[in-house]
C-alpha cells in the first residue's frame, strides 16, 4: 500500500511537466509561423507607378533670358511756341499723325494785327529808303543818314518776318510721325509759350533695353535673334534682334547696355508693356533630348531613372543646353531609352515600377 501511494505521487508531477513542454512547443511553432508569414509579407515588393518618355534626337538652342519694359525709339512732347487761348484741336489720343500735320489752333487775332502793323511799317520804310536812295545818288544826303535808314529797314523787315513766323506758330504742328499718346489741353485753355499740348509716340520700331552682366558679354552679338513675350499677349511670341551694344561697361553696376529692336508690324505691342525675352546665342543640332522634369540633381550631379525590364535604374548623365521644356544630354543615355518623367522622387535604384498609360 505504501509503495503504490508513493508511485502515484511521483507520476503526477512528471505528466504535468510533459504537458507544459508540449504547450511551449506548440506556442513556439505558432509564433514561428507568424514570424515567417510576416517576413514573407515584408519581402513582397510593391510596384511604384510612374510615367515615362523616350530619349529623342532634335535641336536645342541656348539663350540668355532677361526682362524689360518696351519703349519707343522716338517720342516727342509737343509744346506751344506762342501763348494764347486754345481755339480747337484737330486730333485725339490714339490718332495716327504725320510730321507737319496740324494738332492745335491757338487764337491768332493779335498775331495777325501785329503782322499787319509790321507790314505797314516795313512798306513805309521801304518807300522812304527808295526816295533816300535817289537823293543819295545825287549826293544830296549824307551817307550816315542813308545807312541809318537802311538799318531801320532791315530791322523792320526782321520784325515782319518774326511776326509772320509767330502767326504760323499759332497752328501747332506734329514734329514726327506717330500716335497721339496724350492730350494736355482743352478748348478754351490758356497756354503759355513752351507749354506741352500733346505727346506723340512712334510705335515703329519699339525697343527693349536690357543691362547684361559683364561676365555674359561673350554670349551677346549684333543681329542675334531675340524672342519676346509680354504679359498682355501671353500666347504670342514676337521676334526681334540685337540692334546696339554699348561699347562701355558701367563701372557701378558692372553691366553693359543692350538695345533690342522688336518686330511688330501689326502694332499689337505698346510702349511701357512688361516683357520677357530670350537672346538666342547658339543652337545644337541632332542632340539627345529628354524631358526637363525627368532630371534629378543632387550635389551638382544630374541623373535620371532608365527603365530596364520593369525596373528603374538610376543613371548619371552629363547635361548641355537647357530650355523651358527639354534638356540636352551629352553622355549617359542613348536614343530610344525610356526614362521616368513623373514619380522618380519615390524611386530607388532597381525599384520595381508600373508604367501608367
Amino acid at each position: 500500500m505504501i509503495n503504490q501511494y508513493s508511485s502515484q505521487t511521483t507520476n503526477i508531477p512528471f505528466k504535468g511537466l510533459i504537458i507544459l513542454m508540449v504547450t511551449f512547443t506548440l506556442a513556439a511553432c505558432i509564433q514561428g509561423e507568424k514570424d515567417q508569414a510576416e517576413d514573407n509579407e515584408d519581402k513582397e515588393e510593391i510596384a511604384i507607378p510612374v510615367e515615362t518618355n523616350l530619349v529623342t534626337v532634335g535641336s536645342i538652342t541656348a539663350f540668355y533670358p532677361s526682362t524689360t519694359t518696351l519703349e519707343a525709339e522716338q517720342e516727342a512732347s509737343v509744346v506751344a511756341k506762342v501763348g494764347g487761348i486754345v481755339e480747337k484741336y484737330y486730333v485725339e489720343e490714339g490718332d495716327l499723325v504725320k510730321a507737319g500735320q496740324p494738332l492745335v489752333q491757338i487764337e491768332s487775332d493779335r498775331l495777325r494785327l501785329e503782322l499787319k502793323r509790321s507790314e505797314a511799317n516795313l512798306n513805309k520804310l521801304k518807300n522812304d529808303l527808295n526816295r533816300q536812295k535817289a537823293i543819295y545818288k545825287r549826293n544830296l544826303v549824307s551817307s550816315e543818314s542813308y545807312e541809318k535808314l537802311m538799318f531801320e529797314y532791315d530791322s523792320e523787315k526782321a520784325s515782319y518776318e518774326l511776326s509772320k513766323l509767330e502767326l504760323t506758330f499759332a497752328t501747332v504742328l506734329a514734329p514726327i510721325d506717330g500716335v497721339i499718346s496724350k492730350r494736355h489741353v482743352k478748348v478754351g485753355n490758356m497756354v503759355t509759350m513752351n507749354e506741352a499740348v500733346f505727346h506723340i509716340t512712334d510705335f515703329s520700331p519699339l525697343h527693349a533695353v536690357i543691362y547684361v552682366p559683364e561676365k555674359e558679354l561673350y554670349k551677346i552679338a549684333l543681329k542675334q535673334v531675340v524672342q519676346i513675350q509680354v504679359d498682355a499677349r501671353n500666347n504670342k511670341v514676337f521676334d526681334g534682334f540685337v540692334k546696339r551694344i554699348s561699347p562701355i561697361v558701367d563701372a557701378d553696376s558692372g553691366t553693359f547696355k543692350v538695345t533690342i529692336e522688336v518686330n511688330d508690324d501689326d502694332q499689337i505691342l505698346k510702349p511701357g508693356m512688361f516683357g520677357r525675352l530670350q537672346i538666342i546665342y547658339d543652337t545644337h543640332l541632332n542632340s539627345l533630348l529628354i524631358d526637363k522634369n525627368a532630371v534629378i540633381t543632387e550635389d551638382a550631379i544630374s541623373s535620371v531613372f532608365v527603365i530596364r525590364d520593369s525596373r528603374a535604374i538610376k543613371q548619371n548623365i552629363k547635361v548641355g543646353f537647357i530650355n523651358d521644356i527639354s534638356i540636352e544630354v551629352l553622355s549617359g543615355l542613348k536614343d530610344g531609352d525610356v526614362i521616368v518623367t513623373t514619380g522618380q522622387n519615390s524611386l530607388k535604384n532597381d525599384s520595381l515600377i508600373e508604367i501608367l498609360k
